[in-house]
C-alpha cells in the first residue's frame, strides 16, 4: 500500500496525456472568443506539471502567473526569480504542449523597478497582455511601461477590502487617461462584494480584454471559495449574451481558486462542457 499514491499519480498523468492527444480545439472554442484556463487553477503544481493538466482540459490557451514554481529543472524557483535564460527554458514546454500563453498574471509590486522586471518576463514570453492590479499611485508609470513594452494591462478585481478594483467604477477610474489599460473582470469575485456580474460587464463595455470565468455559491460572503462554473449563482447565460451584444472578441479564462482532489482537472473539464453548451445557445 505504500506505493498506492504513486500509482494513482502515474495513472492520472497517463489519463491526462491520453486525453490531451484527443483534444480538438475547434470543438471547444467560440470563433470570436479564446477559451483558456488560468494555471492558477493548478497552483499546487509547478509550471510544467500545471501545463500537463491544462492540456488535458480541452482548451487552447493558458494564463500563467509569475509567483508559481518554474519546475524541478529550474530548482523550483519562482518564475519571477528566473534569469532571462531561465525564462527561455519555459518556452519549449509551451511549444511541446501546443498551448498558447498569451497572458500572465503579475504581482507587480510597489516600485516601478519591480513592474519593469515583470514586464521583462512577460515580453520574453511573448504575451499580449498582463493581468494585474497595479497600485493606484503607479497608474501613470505602469501605463507608460505597458506602452514601451507593447503589452496591455488587464485590470483584475478581487473583493472589497482586498482589492482597489472591487467595484467596476474603480476599474473605470483606472482606465481613464491610461490608454494601455483594459479590464479583466473576475465574475466570481464580484458577488463577494454585492456586485451583480452582469451589471459589471455592462459597465465595462468596450474595455474588456479578458474575463475570468468563475462561480460562487452566494452573495456578500468574501470568505467563500469558488465552486465549479454553472453550479453557483452567477448568471452566465446572460453574461455570455451580453458579451456577444458587445461584440467581445477576447479571452475567456477559466479559473479555480478552491483546490479539489487530486486536482481541478475534472472541474475545469466540466466547465468547458458547460461553456460549450451556453455558447451553442447563442447561435
Amino acid at each position: 500500500m505504500k506505493n498506492l499514491p504513486v500509482r494513482i499519480s502515474s495513472l492520472l498523468v497517463s489519463v491526462i496525456v491520453l486525453t490531451a492527444c484527443n483534444r480538438t480545439p475547434s470543438e471547444v472554442e467560440n470563433k470570436d472568443w479564446k477559451l483558456g484556463v488560468a494555471l492558477w487553477s493548478f497552483h499546487t503544481f509547478s509550471f510544467p506539471e500545471a501545463l500537463v493538466r491544462a492540456d488535458s482540459t480541452g482548451v487552447e490557451y493558458v494564463e500563467g502567473f509569475t509567483f508559481g514554481k518554474a519546475g524541478a529543472d529550474l530548482d523550483d524557483s519562482l518564475v519571477l526569480q528566473l534569469s532571462p535564460a531561465g525564462i527561455d527554458k519555459l518556452k519549449p514546454l509551451l511549444e511541446k504542449s501546443g498551448l498558447h500563453m498569451e497572458s500572465i498574471y503579475v504581482v507587480g509590486g510597489k516600485t516601478v523597478d519591480s513592474w519593469k522586471k515583470e514586464f521583462d518576463i512577460a515580453k520574453r514570453l511573448n504575451v499580449k497582455y498582463v493581468t494585474a492590479e497595479p497600485p493606484v499611485n503607479l497608474w501613470d508609470s505602469v501605463d507608460s511601461l505597458a506602452g514601451v513594452y507593447g503589452i496591455k494591462v488587464a485590470i483584475h478585481n478581487h473583493w472589497k477590502g482586498m482589492s482597489a478594483y472591487w467595484h467596476p467604477d474603480s476599474v473605470l477610474a483606472a482606465l481613464k487617461s491610461h490608454p494601455n489599460f483594459g479590464a479583466c473582470p473576475d465574475v466570481g469575485h464580484w458577488p463577494k462584494s454585492g456586485i451583480d456580474p452582469l451589471e459589471g460587464i455592462k459597465k465595462l463595455e468596450g474595455h474588456i480584454i479578458a474575463m475570468h470565468l468563475k462561480d460562487i455559491a452566494e452573495v456578500n460572503n468574501p470568505k467563500l471559495r469558488d465552486v465549479t462554473v454553472g453550479t453557483g449563482i452567477v448568471n452566465f447565460a446572460e453574461i455570455f449574451r451580453e458579451l456577444k451584444r458587445q461584440k467581445f472578441t477576447g479571452y475567456i479564462i477559466i479559473e479555480r481558486d478552491e483546490e479539489t482532489e487530486p486536482s481541478n482537472v475534472p472541474s475545469v473539464i466540466q466547465t468547458v462542457k458547460y461553456y460549450q453548451e451556453q455558447v451553442a445557445k447563442l447561435k
